[in-house]
């Protein structure tokens, strides 16, 4: 061997100008700790002590998962520390959010725990980020992605506003009270995992077409997690604590996937676009979820004619999402219309474009058993 001559090749290469310095840099935020399973509710105060959250705890909930889960969480931090205060909301409103902010302030809140569905954890995820404090968040329904992404939900009038928000420092979430939680919500939460399957699809396009930033691991995690449910999806079954685990499981990779990219994009494309359209044209007709479900089998057909969306409304069928107009209670042509004109929700590049007309949108519907 000529040590020379390598010697001088590893020189000449190490020697090579620098054309230009690497720059790009991000800042993920993720839980720390995750605890799923049966009966962990009882351990949400040992997961927040290994979070090193201190002060006075603020715990947000609403009616139903007060009764469920909330007094536990409450009699928990009290015996470990300083006497928690409890807010109790309605509704997932902009009032309601300040009105937590109200009570943070008031009380010296040293951190935050969300107790509840979509609307609990979303007001405290949005206080606790405005606020710049911790908060932990422990889900009694496995309805959507929320319970561990970095974005918060507030309907306001006939629009849905996402905000950037930071994600929850730990998850506690127990498979038996998920499990006894109305199955319509768990439905709705699967419908909305499935619909990472175009999200991403749409991603990918606005990213070849409008420049829009990718990031594969994020979309690569997003659409393993709507493969999952769609081949599991004759598994998944009513009162089963086992079907729990697999939605919660595909919840949480599906909100992890949203931090990692730092948007809503790999849970978020026509599908969503589809379904706040309907909450504009007939609001709190239907589930988010499962508006999501109906416009993920339309937008699959407009991204690849007949490839995946009969595979998308079987696993809807399997698991009892709604998977016609008539299914969500609304009017075949509500559905036509919000499809038609869904492109006009957001500045968010879609298979939509700058819209279809009410044709195309009417076939869709028809060709895929919508309407």
């Amino acid at each position: 061997m000529d040590v020379r001559r390598g010697t001088e090749r590893e020189f000449m290469f190490l020697s090579l100008p620098v054309l230009g310095m690497f720059e790009k840099s991000t800042w993920i935020r993720l839980p720390r700790n995750v605890v799923v399973g049966h009966g962990v509710v009882a351990r949400v105060g040992e997961a927040i002590a290994e979070t090193h959250l201190g002060g006075r705890p603020l715990v947000v909930t609403s009616p139903t998962p007060r009764e469920v889960a909330g007094e536990q969480v409450v009699t928990q931090l009290r015996e470990r520390g300083p006497n928690p205060e409890l807010v109790v909301v309605e509704e997932a409103t902009f009032d309601a959010v300040e009105r937590v902010l109200g009570r943070v302030d008031a009380t010296g809140t040293g951190y935050l725990v969300g107790v509840g569905g979509g609307k609990a954890i979303d007001i405290t995820k949005m206080a606790a980020s405005e606020r710049k404090l911790g908060f932990v968040s422990v889900p009694t329904a496995a309805s959507h992605d929320g319970i561990v992404s970095n974005r918060g939900s507030v309907p306001e009038g006939d629009t849905r506003h996402s905000v950037a928000a930071r994600p929850p420092l730990a998850v506690v979430a127990d498979t038996a009270v998920l499990a006894d939680a109305p199955w319509r919500l768990t439905t709705a939460g699967c419908a909305d995992i499935i619909s990472n399957y175009t999200a991403v699809r749409d991603w990918q396009l606005a990213h070849r077409l409008q420049g829009a930033p990718y990031s594969e691991y994020a979309g690569a995690l997003a659409e393993m997690t709507a493969e999952l449910l769609v081949e599991r999806s004759a598994d998944i079954r009513e009162g089963l604590e086992e079907s729990a685990w697999v939605v919660l499981k595909a919840l949480v990779s599906s909100g992890v996937a949203m931090s990692i990219a730092g948007s809503s994009r790999p849970a978020s494309g026509a599908e969503h676009l589809f379904s706040h359209q309907l909450d504009r044209l007939v609001p709190g007709t239907a589930l988010h979820g499962h508006q999501v479900g109906v416009g993920t089998i339309l937008v699959a057909y407009l991204q690849d004619g007949d490839g995946r969306w009969p595979d998308i409304r079987r696993a809807l069928n399997d698991i009892g999402a709604p998977t016609t107009a008539g299914g969500l209670g609304i009017e075949a042509d509500t559905v036509v219309r919000a499809l038609a004109t869904a492109h006009e929700v957001r500045d968010r590049y879609t298979i939509l474009g700058d819209g279809i007309s009410e044709a195309a949108a009417r076939e869709a519907a028809s060709v895929t058993g919508v309407i």
